[in-house]
């Protein structure tokens, strides 16, 4: 592979043409390189913010239908301090979900047990 473009002789302008050659060269390697780990470090940075931001949410909602239910359970049913029957109801709630969505998930493929061998 010569340093200078295809179809050019050297000539009186071969210092030029090494040069563009050569950053030819370092900006190829640079877009191979650097392009797939910028994109991999806005993805995991973005992936991490998003998770942090969602679980926040996760938690700031549970905490709020708490109360909410707290709030509008009755007291002759339960008593003045009736949180227990909040805490029992979403947990069946949660529970129940939980086994829902294990029921409906994708079994992979089986694990070879290597103490079986």
């Amino acid at each position: 592979m010569t340093p200078f473009a295809q179809g050019q002789e050297p000539g009186e302008d071969w210092p030029a043409q090494v040069a563009d050659s050569i950053e030819n060269f370092v900006g190829t390697v640079r877009d191979k390189t650097t392009g797939p780990l910028l994109t991999i470090a806005r993805a995991v940075i973005y992936g991490t913010f998003v998770a942090v931001v969602g679980l926040a949410a996760i938690v700031l909602l549970v905490i709020a239908l708490v109360r909410f239910v707290d709030s509008y359970l009755p007291d002759s049913v339960f008593g003045e301090d009736h949180v227990w029957a909040v805490y029992l109801l979403l947990g069946l709630l949660f529970t129940f979900a939980g086994l829902v969505l294990w029921t409906r998930r994708k079994a992979g493929e089986p694990r070879e047990q290597s103490a079986a061998r």
